[in-house]
């Protein structure tokens, strides 16, 4: 069977009123971005619809890339007709019978078209009875049919569908504003970018980097993630800030239970920078209740304490387990567990305080003055910027 187009449903963006024109030119631009290696593909949208006409490119290939394009709710291959009676009986029966494991089947029509001669119920009874008459071996059974044929009516053409497949969901990536996401090389951050992402999110980084304590290869693999989340936002730019000097300082003068408290609002502090040069107005991390130290209640109001920015937590009442799924689904988790340092494994104190007194933590960093290495250190951060091509083009490296 050679289904001719692929139906894209908007889902939540059916619901934004005014703003609706908005998010479906972001969604609009995403694909277009997504499809720039099957040239032969058009996109043609309407108000509550996307098509995308396949003109010979995979189905199956375009497909899988609509799944990774956020703000699409679900999608069908399609057989594009003209909305004229005969046409679509005689599509439908090609449609049904290319699944010689389909036993029932019902049919389900919109019209759009207003002025087709038959209605929406009547054509259901009318086509189910041509199918039968033209497909032995099958019955209707409209509680729960193995097939549920789609008919949808529209001036342009009708579109025959059987399956629908369930897409990323969210919202377009570029809709609700830029985050700088805290990447560390572990297993929770990638997945709280992803997470925001999906909320239509554009995405930065900055990562912490502590040499010779963490090694090159520790910053290669915080990259490497960095690139697998261009595959859901296209362009990921990531602040490498040298942190060695100020955690060793800190290391140093501050006492031993209040170390994690201390590097995690230096983080903060420097994020906080680095975000109002950027133009970005939120930072996301990817803490999770009660985790570690450093992410009890107490100890996220006494790092947040430094910071007016709103602080995205997308994992904050999930547990390990559910995080660690999210990340096998997304591609991050084998980068993510390679065993390699980064800047939050090194300098650990003993005993990090679970619940750290503000006054305590604002009486040790007032001992030391930080701010010229506080601007030493923003003076050498470093950016990489990553496109979803980098991503395929480090896979295609790895078979040469």
């Amino acid at each position: 069977m050679e289904f001719n187009h692929i139906l894209v449903r908007y889902g939540e963006l059916a619901l934004k009123g005014k703003n609706k024109k908005q998010f479906v030119d972001r969604l609009h631009e995403n694909v277009r971005r997504k499809l720039v290696h099957f040239p032969n593909t058009k996109i043609v949208r309407n108000h509550d619809r996307m098509y995308i006409e396949l003109n010979g490119e995979d189905p199956d290939a375009v497909l899988d890339k609509c799944k990774e394009v956020f703000g699409i709710q679900s999608f069908s291959l399609a057989m594009k007709v003209d909305s004229e009676e005969q046409a679509i009986k005689d599509a439908a029966v090609k449609v049904i019978a290319s699944e010689p494991s389909v036993k029932t089947f019902k049919v389900t029509t919109k019209r759009v078209k207003k002025n087709f001669p038959i209605g929406s119920q009547d054509f259901n009874r009318e086509l189910g009875g041509y199918i039968l008459r033209n497909v032995e071996g099958l019955n209707v059974d409209v509680h729960n049919p193995d097939m549920d044929l789609h008919i949808e009516i529209r001036g342009e053409g009708t579109y025959i569908t059987s399956k629908k497949i369930k897409g990323a969901g969210g919202l377009p990536v570029g809709t609700t504003g830029k985050s700088l996401l805290l990447l560390s090389g572990g297993i929770d951050s990638p997945v709280a970018g992803h997470l925001a992402m999906k909320r239509g999110v554009e995405v930065e980084a900055i990562h912490f980097h502590s040499p010779p304590y963490t090694s090159d290869r520790a910053k290669e693999k915080v990259l490497n993630l960095a690139k697998q989340l261009t595959k859901y936002g296209a362009k990921v730019k990531v602040h490498i800030v040298p942190f060695t000097k100020l955690q060793q300082t800190m290391y140093r003068e501050i006492p031993d239970g209040y170390g994690m408290t201390a590097m995690r609002r230096m983080m903060l502090r420097i994020s906080e920078r680095v975000a109002e040069k950027e133009g970005i107005l939120s930072l996301t991390t990817g803490e999770s209740l009660g985790q570690v130290a450093s992410q009890t209640m107490e100890s996220m109001s006494a790092i947040n304490e430094v910071t007016n920015y709103p602080i995205i937590r997308p994992l904050i009442a999930m547990d390990k387990l559910e995080i660690i799924d999210i990340s096998k689904e997304i591609g991050t988790y084998e980068t993510s567990i390679e065993p390699f340092e980064d800047c939050c494994t090194v300098f650990v104190p003993n005993q990090p305080k679970t619940k750290p007194d503000r006054e305590k933590i604002k009486q040790y960093e007032a001992s030391v003055d930080y701010s010229a290495e506080i601007e030493e250190t923003i003076a050498g951060i470093t950016t990489v910027t990553f496109k979803e091509e980098d991503l395929y083009q480090s896979e295609f490296d790895d078979l040469l």
